[in-house]
């Protein structure tokens, strides 16, 4: 009887002992679990905000995006005017050169009216067909022309300027009927405010001798 008792308190030992290495096992397995989802969660928190930063300099950039395109826009329309102003002043002594020996001529002043009636024909021709037109780039090499016939004609105005900023916002619209002010929603369209700017453009090379 002795003897089973004893048996039987070495077999509640021996499972006491497995149990207890079996609890630390599973204490161990727990702190690893624990440990290991603490660092998934950091990583986990740390990617969230790399992605956070990451979506808030998006953000900024595409708010960037219409000041670039501005800057883009207005560093082309200055280049273009260096280059009139480079023109102008290239060509300026020998238009002055030219002007003295011919002042007197009856010659240059058959050119300068032929000369004349060349850019108010194109310009008259331009408005009557602008009823039709929609494709600013029909219209585009018109203006360059017109652009370069006035300039040999005055050797300089302030049409050229205006002729100017209509071809560059031509290089940018879709249709004669975009605004000619992107930004400014009661601007007029492209195709009436060139029509209204061909009339005074008229007028002011009928006073151009």
């Amino acid at each position: 009887m002795d003897k089973n008792i004893e048996d039987l308190s070495k077999s509640f030992e021996e499972f006491q002992s497995k149990m207890d290495s079996f609890s630390s096992i599973l204490e161990k397995f727990g702190l690893d679990i624990i440990t290991k989802m603490g660092q998934t969660n950091l990583k986990i928190t740390q990617l969230t905000d790399k992605i956070s930063g990451l979506d808030k300099a998006t953000i900024e950039i595409k708010s960037l995006i219409p000041q670039l395109s501005n800057v883009i826009e207005n560093q082309k329309v200055l280049e273009d005017e260096l280059d009139l102003i480079k023109s102008l002043l290239k060509n300026m002594g020998q238009i002055t050169s030219e002007k003295k020996k011919v002042e007197n001529s009856v010659d240059r002043d058959e050119t300068a009216t032929s000369k004349k009636e060349v850019i108010l024909n194109q310009l008259n021709g331009l408005k009557e067909n602008l009823e039709v037109l929609d494709d600013p780039l029909a219209v585009k090499p018109i203006l360059k022309q017109v652009k370069e016939d006035i300039f040999e004609f005055t050797g300089g105005h302030r049409i050229l300027h205006e002729v100017l900023q209509v071809i560059n916002r031509l290089n940018t619209a879709s249709s004669l009927n975009d605004l000619m002010d992107e930004q400014d929603t009661t601007s007029k369209t492209i195709k009436n405010h060139l029509m209204e700017k061909i009339t005074f453009w008229i007028n002011k090379l009928m006073l151009k001798d």
